[in-house]
């Protein structure tokens, strides 16, 4: 049964509020309106688009990358937290994937994953001193991934980046890297 807009909108809300990262496309499939129609009920709620929440969200960083230059990152870094977790958006293009059949190029989501485990380094020089990876799922021209990395062991020149890449909740690729890193950051000041 379809929902009125009274019904509808509330609901709309909480999604969003639950899941920043949700398109309107997706919206329109759970509500089974029109893209559309979720547009314009944002517009009444006074939600923005994808797009600014995600810069919302990305202002409210606890830390900025340190090994290396914001850019150079592949994907929107949206949450980071050094020498913890972080999280990354890739939006799937054209240029991500095979003409033929519309499927993302792996070392696309490799990188993604690869910088994201470089990022979350609390340390002016992070490296890959090696990777062990396997890819889950084909993922599709305009679809998302989100790679979330994190931490799970530090010792003197190597820390274990663990990231696991996401579309919608399905696991499309998993990584486990091992990174070089100059010095560990221990927070206590040398005597």
């Amino acid at each position: 049964m379809k929902l009125s807009k009274r019904q509808r909108q509330p609901l709309l809300k909480e999604k969003i509020e639950e899941n920043p990262f949700i398109t309107d496309d997706t919206l329109a499939e759970e509500f089974k309106v029109s893209v559309q129609t979720i547009r314009l009920d944002r517009l009444e709620l006074n939600i923005p688009e994808v797009r600014e929440r995600i810069k919302h969200v990305a202002k409210q960083q606890y830390d900025t990358v340190k090994a290396l230059p914001i850019e150079e990152v592949i994907g929107e870094v949206i949450d980071l937290e050094l020498d913890k977790h972080a999280i990354s958006i890739l939006d799937i293009k054209n240029e991500h994937v095979f003409s033929r059949t519309g499927i993302a190029r792996g070392h696309h989501l490799f990188a993604q994953a690869n910088s994201l485990a470089v990022a979350v380094i609390n340390d002016e020089l992070a490296l890959t001193a090696s990777a062990a990876v396997s890819f889950k799922s084909q993922v599709k021209v305009g679809e998302r991934v989100v790679a979330k990395a994190k931490v799970t062991k530090i010792n003197d020149t190597r820390t274990i980046v663990e990231v696991q890449s996401y579309v919608e909740q399905v696991l499309v690729f998993k990584g486990t890297f091992s990174m070089f890193r100059e010095e560990i950051n221990t927070g206590e000041e040398a005597d």
